[in-house]
């Protein structure tokens, strides 16, 4: 299978290109970005023959079946719309948008087209979060309460490698989708009650810093999310399940009990790295012909719940 990775110079362009490169009969053919001098310099580093600023010019390639998008957030909808009518699969990172209407139109075009649109809400591929998800759909544990922190330190407008971005993160449609998506995922419903605070304004990104979200689910578990662009210490989001059997605390790919005990990871899936468990069921799903976990439709109830949380705010 030959693919495109668009945003290929930014942090999860990187991740998604050394996800790939340990997949066997994946090659990418095709990067872009715009950033031109660095893009050259990744394409050339990793043996990369195309590279280009412009999408459409890789969508025009015969050669090339599927993309992923590593863009900003605000070019999400439009971009996987645009592969999608070039009649290319396409894997959009998170969010697929940043309001319920795009969001809704994505999944109106991947119907029409019939093609595999799958958004990248990682958080269903870590080995940590599956290990729990495959016991709650044993009936091993029941989630009582899904405890989370996102906190990251972004005073200033930097990506996760400390490098100027040219747009603004945020902390609703963004790093808030992660776990709405994912407490959804693992109660398999979606929030029957939900509300929202913010806090101040940065004066000059013109956005919250802070936010505190509540969600409740048909079966009475509850989350509690507290997330912060303005935490001056350890950085990502911890995920602490407090179930009827057990508490347990996950950190991206790794998992502890609430002792601080490790949780053996090695069975849970091929690979103990969730860009790569996600980017294979992604290749997976165009190669058998079916729907992937986490396609736009699957989580297009985030969406409908976030709209919803942003409402809160009016």
């Amino acid at each position: 299978m030959k693919i495109c990775i668009a945003g290929a110079t930014g942090a999860f362009g990187t991740k998604h290109l050394d996800a790939v490169a340990a997949i066997e009969g994946v090659d990418v053919i095709s990067v872009v970005d715009v950033v031109e001098d660095r893009l050259q310099e990744v394409a050339e580093n990793r043996g990369i023959a195309h590279w280009t600023t412009d999408l459409a010019e890789s969508l025009a390639r015969s050669d090339v079946e599927a993309v992923i998008l590593a863009t900003p957030t605000q070019l999400h909808t439009e971009q996987a719309i645009q592969c999608l009518e070039a009649g290319k699969h396409v894997l959009v990172e998170i969010p697929m948008a940043d309001t319920l209407a795009d969001a809704t139109r994505l999944v109106e075009v991947q119907k029409n087209t019939g093609l595999v649109a799958m958004a990248g809400h990682v958080r269903r591929f870590n080995p940590s979060h599956q290990w729990i998800h495959n016991r709650i759909k044993a009936g091993e544990l029941t989630l009582q309460h899904l405890d989370v922190q996102t906190f990251f330190f972004r005073r200033s407008n930097l990506n996760a490698l400390g490098e100027p971005r040219s747009w603004t993160d945020h902390l609703l449609w963004h790093h808030a989708c992660h776990t709405v998506d994912l407490f959804q995922y693992q109660t398999g419903a979606t929030a029957e009650e939900a509300f929202a605070l913010q806090g101040p304004s940065h004066p000059e990104l013109g956005i919250a810093m802070d936010m505190n979200i509540g969600l409740k689910a048909p079966s009475g578990a509850l989350c509690s999310l507290s997330l912060s662009f303005n935490n001056d210490g350890p950085l990502g989001t911890f995920f602490r399940y407090i179930c009827d059997n057990g508490t347990y605390v996950a950190s991206y790919d790794d998992l502890e009990d609430g002792n601080g005990e490790a949780i053996d990871l090695s069975g849970v899936a091929s690979s103990l790295n969730g860009v790569e468990l996600e980017d294979r069921e992604f290749f997976n799903a165009i190669a058998e012909g079916r729907e992937p976990n986490g396609s736009v439709q699957q989580c297009l109830p985030a969406m409908v719940t976030l709209d919803r949380l942003e409402r809160c705010f009016t």
